[in-house]
């Protein structure tokens, strides 16, 4: 089996670097804090349960039915209440989420079960975490979940997985669940109601592709801002439209940082003097567009790191700070913070943003492209138009690249519809905001290694060397990265290989 020295604590805080890192081994610690921790909510949680009187105590999930069935008395050996709790949920449908994401989503759930509120057994964080070390991923449909009182139906397909049930992937193969679990050197779960439901009744998946999507979308982010200097670089563009008083009098925070940004990197530019006076929106306006988007990150930001760090589940168990023979005393609290509304607002807003970006990469490949507007460079930078056709398949490309992202752009989280007997009367679509922003985000990155080639492409078939030593040195990692294309040649896997340098790199 594959292992890795990386290393995450459930303690630390989680970004989406972290994230990202889920998807291949690494080592997940709970530590002396976190145990103490999740010991205590055990504790609290069967003292709740049982009381002073030893008369059981109704607590959703461990007493009772579920959903518009909480009313009914659940099952009373713990096992068989695991099952009631899991078996219903079967109900996915779909292919199977990325393995990326689906892994993520559990090192979330790990962590908030971590935070003790949940009143799980210390073995199941600690058999989560095993899971990381190797390369076991459970097979999770995408179809299925609204978002509301948590991933319910994915998390049930990712924590059946685990309970050796269903299917999982190791080292990319698809098997048994059983299988997989044998072959990673795991033990099955074992779980009581309360395991279960808390394994299930957060928005971990949610999440996780929210994080994934936003981490994906800043990179683009990044790369657009250094593509359109080197955009306006190779144009010969005047770089007065990033001028520090005309952004600052704008009045919006994203357009200072974003124009700062530029300007370091179009550093020592010296315009041509041949453009127009003013430059088409695709450049004039890039700090202004650019900028608004940085603004609206910066608020998927805070949603996602309030996600990351918060607890999703219900209910949840909560000290008064006394502790009687061992056992906390304390309250059990019934609500709603498996609610995703947070996350499906900023997965909309991210899918808003990326629309915008994209709507910008492909306008500027599209000036770049036009004999009219790119200062003489020939027709779809072909070598020997007509003869060679240059960027003319890519260009068509992005143009359904953009089609498609306009298209998912449509918002989910105000899409509500009742369910489970009108107990789920309002539900966020938090998941389906979050998935579809993080597919949205890969066709983001494909649009950016589009631009990046026609670039390349533009210094082989005659634009001047950019004169400012930045744009030079991304110009160069573009050549070093691509073949000139000439002659015509399928150009789909220089666009992949621009895409990984630029988005999922550091252009800067």
């Amino acid at each position: 089996m594959l292992t890795t020295t990386d290393t995450v604590s459930l303690t630390g805080p989680l970004d989406s670097a972290v994230l990202r890192r889920a998807a291949a081994p690494l080592t997940v610690t709970v530590d002396d804090e976190a145990r103490a921790r999740i010991d205590r909510g055990r504790s609290l949680f069967h003292g709740l349960r049982h009381g002073d009187g030893g008369e059981e105590r109704k607590i959703y999930g461990a007493t009772t039915g579920f959903g518009a069935l909480v009313g009914y008395a659940g099952r009373a050996d713990e096992a068989d209440q695991c099952d009631n709790t899991l078996a219903h949920l079967g109900a996915g449908q779909g292919p199977d989420l990325p393995h990326g994401i689906a892994r993520a989503a559990l090192l979330l759930r790990a962590r908030s079960l971590a935070q003790g509120y949940s009143g799980v057994s210390a073995e199941v964080v600690e058999r989560l975490t095993a899971m990381f070390a190797t390369t076991f991923v459970p097979a999770v449909p995408r179809y299925g979940s609204v978002g509301a009182s948590g991933d319910l139906i994915p998390l049930a397909y990712a924590t059946q997985a685990l309970r050796g049930r269903g299917h999982a992937y190791l080292d990319g193969r698809r098997i048994p669940a059983a299988d997989a679990l044998e072959a990673a050197g795991l033990r099955p779960l074992a779980l009581d109601g309360r395991d279960a439901l808390a394994l299930v009744n957060g928005t971990s998946v949610t999440t996780a592709a929210t994080a994934l999507a936003l981490d994906a979308v800043r990179g683009a982010h990044r790369a657009l801002t250094v593509l359109t200097c080197l955009l306006a670089d190779l144009l010969g563009c005047d770089p007065g439209f990033l001028d520090e008083d005309l952004l600052r009098a704008y009045g919006h925070p994203g357009a200072v940082v974003v124009g700062a940004r530029m300007r370091r990197t179009l550093t020592g530019v010296t315009p041509s003097g041949t453009r127009p006076l003013q430059e088409p929106y695709s450049i004039r306006c890039a700090p202004q567009l650019l900028g608004a988007a940085e603004d609206a990150l910066r608020y998927v930001d805070g949603v996602v790191a309030a996600d990351l760090g918060g607890v999703s589940d219900n209910p949840l168990f909560f000290e008064d700070g006394t502790r009687e023979n061992g056992t906390g005393t304390g309250k059990v609290v019934h609500g709603g913070n498996f609610f995703g509304q947070p996350a499906a607002f900023a997965a909309d807003l991210l899918a808003s943003v990326t629309a915008q970006l994209g709507n910008l990469a492909e306008r500027q490949l599209d000036l770049l492209v036009d004999p009219a507007r790119n200062g003489g460079l020939p027709p779809m930078l072909a070598v020997e138009p007509g003869a060679q056709h240059g960027l003319q398949g890519v260009q068509l490309a992005t143009t359904a690249f953009v089609a498609e992202i306009r298209r998912a752009a449509v918002p989910a989280g105000m899409q509500s519809l009742p369910t489970n007997l009108h107990n789920q009367d309002v539900v966020p679509f938090g998941t389906q905001a979050a998935l579809r922003s993080y597919d949205m985000a890969e066709l983001l990155g494909l649009l950016c290694g589009s631009l990046a080639l026609g670039l390349r492409q533009a210094a082989h078939v005659g634009a001047r060397r950019p004169t400012a030593p930045g744009c030079g040195e991304l110009l160069d990692s573009l050549v070093e990265l691509i073949e000139p294309v000439e002659p015509d040649r399928p150009l789909d896997a220089d666009v992949r290989a621009a895409a990984d340098l630029l988005v999922r790199g550091d252009p800067t």
